[in-house]
């Protein structure tokens, strides 16, 4: 009876991950490192793959959605503090923060400014968000693209340890400097 129990819960398990977690109707607020949809509306899914192809032969631009390390509250100034690096997908802008579920209207206004500048207001350039594997940052960042009328919006859910994975090059990366909150 039990080894029913247990295989019945394994096929459930199975057939949980195989039909991936459903799409929210709003962003991901919290717990962003966790199983991820195999949609993202309005937008569309791409792997290593097709990111390659994207990259090359449409000149589509990978956006790098991960938080930046930040200064531990309470260090000391003259305290040493040694982030670690972050590697990217080269070719990447580092826009950290703009996956988070909630942005702050400065952080929403940068988001927007900065999509335009790098697109030179073409909202047909291909965008490609991503982050790490099982990340709902990207997601998220892929969705409010979307919102925002970027018309080519793809989303990379395999992130940059997925890129690593492929055995494809990474690079070091450089945040583009987020607005300081009020």
């Amino acid at each position: 009876m039990r080894r029913v129990a247990l295989a019945l819960a394994a096929v459930a398990l199975v057939s949980t991950a195989a039909a991936g977690v459903p799409e929210p109707p709003g962003y991901r607020l919290d717990d962003y490192r966790a199983p991820v949809p195999n949609t993202v509306a309005g937008g569309k899914i791409v792997h290593t793959k097709g990111l390659r192809t994207l990259v090359r032969r449409d000149g589509a631009l990978p956006v790098d959605v991960l938080p930046a390390p930040r200064r531990p509250e309470g260090m000391r100034p003259d305290q040493p503090w040694m982030p670690v690096p972050r590697r990217d997908i080269p070719g990447s802008l580092w826009l950290p923060d703009v996956g988070r579920g909630a942005l702050s209207p400065a952080v929403d206004r940068w988001f927007q400014d900065r999509l335009a500048r790098a697109t030179a207001g073409n909202k047909n350039r291909a965008l490609v968000f991503y982050c790490l594997s099982q990340c709902w940052m990207s997601w998220n960042a892929t969705k409010r693209a979307v919102q925002y009328g970027y018309r080519r919006a793809y989303w990379y859910p395999d992130g940059s340890d997925g890129w690593e994975k492929a055995g494809l090059p990474l690079a070091e990366a450089r945040p583009e400097p987020p607005p300081s909150e009020p």
